[in-house]
């Protein structure tokens, strides 16, 4: 292999400083400084942000002006006059026990934040509250329980507890403090600020509340000139998110419908689809259909019939920005429950772009993949709140942290546009850190312009990841809030976060998708999750059909990956169905009394650039194998971490874990060429030496990008197409390259 290092020859980073592609939030007060700032910055977009107003001098500023609208809060006056048309809630009381037989009394407000929810006494509580006897799932009659008291002191008793059962009451509550706002009100102390108020919620579900949404939307346009883009954030109905008697998150699910709920919503759906409602059907013995459940039939009618309704009414409001020729755009947050920016509908909304909040390399995907709009918008962290830009904050370190883990992903499929949020009054103090973040613009602005907005090269075959949620949660799997970390999580979510910046196209499919068969093009399907989750399927392995299905499709050549309990689903004598294809099962403690004589593999083509052992986070099962032909690559506390098997003309790869890394991600890498039989091909694919370099390379353009993914400083060599590249990035750094063509 030949040294072309001097055709690689030291182009500059950066083409020059350029402008656009960013959007910054301003606020009253800066008017002699904006310019500047804006110039810095490339700026070519403004917005202001929840508890800010736009300066008056934006009009004159040759840039766009983009508004925050909310449609669910926001307007106090109207939300004051009709209470009564609130958004709900389905939560679930502490479950009780009996200590003795006779009345039980119930504090069903114990923990809960009483500033944000209010027991919905006014509702017809028998046909829309329950209580349950969680001993032996009773669901008691409306007569055996009386409701006593409103707002905190709101009490339910039982007439004839059992001794020793547990109880629960689900109820209704009115949302009468917004979540978001919240937050953001305990975040920067608005408590201190006399001017802040507690925004109450409203609800389109109600036809005055509807009509006043949609006409306040035209006049506000009018009364303002000098907004080019609505940003709605977001429409109707908010994720899961309550809080406790001392103002903490109590529960959080990014995609979570128990806030959509209201009783005229429901009446309708029972009225459209047919099925009568029970509140357990939310409650869903208190884990409220988080996403790691597998979706029961009901919770997924009612996401499609909230999706129908806000999608409705989303085409409205977009309608009446572009009839007075302005653009709308969504922010993927806060109110974003029903507009699923992966279902069928919503490329109907009109809706020009899609913002959303960049935490991780999977959420920037998760924002620059949705289909159906002109163009998409990341917004950067650090939040400019005082939370970070404090003596004892670190600015810098997570603005770098973000970008480099942001870049992954906008190496692959690359957002339109960039962004930051926040108090820039507050950032402008931090010197330092405003100008890190405009040579992160910069290097933004250039990936674009060198890559002329290409598709980078991708490996020849395509990756499945299949789980039960299929492509309505593409990227968003494994997630419980935004990017947040949790450590029963991470060892799956870190095969997300590898993909993100891989050089591979991804298919998400849901266990409907395969049940005829693998789609065509696929080359490697993973399977990866705990056992009974909606990620590694639970009851859908009990269905023959599915497992003949990934069967034939590793006997004639296909590859599968399986992470943590895959196709977990006990019965027929294995816990893992799939474990004759894998060649592990999990260890149920009920096969102690077999022997196993693992087969150990020092050396083999998906370890080769491990640089240490393996990392695959917090195990909890323990995993042995089943066949004598199962090679275990890594082990530790007698149980496997890795391993392969063939299995026909196919393959298969087991792994325990595996969190985001650098060294996790090229060993993902190799694993899916070498699962798609094409191993051969992979030191020929454009891939450096050091896995903490990765590349992209873009043939139209005639160059490629290689990126250094940590904070320090990496030199090593890129391999590909018969020719040597080498490099020496700083921390963070990223060089580009002219792309040197195969002679032939």
């Amino acid at each position: 292999m030949s040294d072309h290092s001097k055709d690689a020859a030291q182009p500059p980073t950066t083409v020059g400083h350029t402008s656009g592609r960013v959007t910054l939030p301003v606020e009253e007060g800066m008017d002699d400084r904006l310019t500047g700032i804006l110039a810095d910055l490339g700026a070519d977009a403004v917005r202001n942000s929840d508890g800010t107003w736009l300066p008056e001098i934006v009009g004159t500023l040759p840039v766009k002006v983009y508004a925050t609208r909310f449609c669910a809060r926001g307007d106090e006056a109207w939300a004051v006059d009709h209470l009564d048309q609130h958004t709900s809630i389905y939560v679930c009381s502490d479950r009780v026990p009996a200590l003795v037989d006779g009345p039980l009394r119930i504090d069903i407000m114990a923990g809960f934040l009483a500033d944000q929810l209010r027991p919905d006494t006014e509702v017809d509580v028998s046909r829309w509250w329950q209580v349950r006897d969680r001993t032996t799932g009773e669901v008691l009659a409306p007569s055996g329980w009386t409701v006593r008291g409103e707002g905190s002191e709101c009490t339910v008793t039982i007439a004839g507890a059992h001794a020793g059962h547990v109880y629960t009451v689900a109820f209704l509550a009115a949302q009468i403090w917004d979540s978001t706002q919240i937050y953001n009100y305990t975040t920067n102390h608005w408590e201190n600020d006399p001017t802040r108020v507690k925004e109450h919620s409203y609800n389109v579900a109600f036809p005055d509340t509807w009509n006043h949404v949609r006409d306040d939307l035209g006049s506000w346009l009018d009364a303002h000139p000098e907004v080019d883009v609505v940003r709605f954030t977001t429409f109707f109905y908010h994720f899961t998110l309550y809080f406790n008697d001392r103002a903490q998150e109590k529960y959080v699910d990014w995609f979570g419908y128990s806030a959509s709920v209201s009783v005229p919503l429901m009446e309708q759906f029972e009225a459209e689809t047919g099925r009568v409602i029970d509140p357990e059907d939310f409650i869903d013995a208190g884990y409220h259909n988080s996403s790691f459940r597998p979706p029961s039939p009901f919770f997924l009618a009612w996401i499609g019939f909230v999706n129908r309704f806000v999608v409705e009414k989303v085409r409205t409001l977009v309608q009446i920005c572009h009839d007075k020729g302005r653009e709308a755009m969504m922010f993927l947050g806060d109110n974003w429950i029903g507009t699923e920016p992966y279902g069928d509908l919503f490329a109907t909304t009109g809706l020009d772009a899609v913002v959303g909040s960049v935490g991780s390399a999977a959420t920037t995907r998760m924002i620059s993949d949705i289909p159906g709009v002109r163009y998409t918008e990341g917004r950067f962290l650090p939040y400019f709140f005082p939370d970070v830009f404090n003596d004892r904050g670190d600015p810098i370190g997570e603005a770098n942290t973000s970008w480099i883990t942001a870049r992954r992903a906008i190496m692959r499929s690359p957002l339109d546009r960039i962004g930051f949020g926040g108090y820039l009054s507050l950032a402008a103090q931090f010197p330092d850190f405003m100008a890190r973040i405009s040579e992160i613009c910069q290097e933004f602005r250039d990936i674009w312009e060198r890559s002329r907005g290409e598709t980078p090269q991708s490996a020849p075959f395509r990756v499945g990841i299949l789980n039960a949620w299929g492509r309505s949660r593409s990227w968003m799997t494994f997630m419980v809030a935004h990017a947040l970390y949790y450590k029963q999580a991470d060892p799956y979510l870190g095969v997300v976060e590898a993909l993100a910046g891989l050089p591979f196209q991804i298919d998400w499919l849901s266990f409907d998708d395969i049940a005829e068969g693998v789609p065509e093009g696929i080359g490697v399907i993973i399977n990866a999750g705990a056992a009974g989750t909606s990620f590694s399927g639970g009851p859908a392995w009990a269905d023959p059909r599915i497992q003949a299905v990934i069967r034939r499709f590793v006997a004639a050549g296909g590859g599968l990956i399986g992470v943590g309990e895959p196709s977990f689903h006990i019965g027929e004598g294995a816990a893992l169905q799939l474990s004759d294809i894998l060649g592990v099962d999990r260890e149920m403690g009920w096969s102690l009394s077999t022997d196993r004589y693992p087969r150990t593999e020092p050396d083999h083509f998906i370890t080769a650039d491990l640089g240490a052992d393996l990392e695959v986070g917090p195990v909890a099962p323990e995993i042995v194998t089943t066949s004598a032909d199962t090679l275990v690559l890594a082990a530790g506390e007698a149980t496997v971490r890795l391993s392969v098997h063939s299995y026909g003309a196919g393959r298969a790869v087991y792994l325990a874990g595996l969190p985001y890394s650098p060294d996790n991600a090229r060993l993902l890498a190799r694993a899916l060429w070498w699962a798609a039989g094409r191993e051969q091909e992979f030191a020929d694919s454009f891939v450096a030496e050091d896995p903490r370099v990765e590349v992209s390379v873009y043939p139209d353009s005639g160059c490629l990008l290689a990126a250094n993914t940590v904070l320090e400083p990496v030199s090593t060599v890129v391999r590909g197409a018969g020719h040597d590249y080498r490099v020496t990035l700083d921390a963070a750094g990223s060089q580009w390259l002219p792309l040197v063509h195969q002679q032939g």
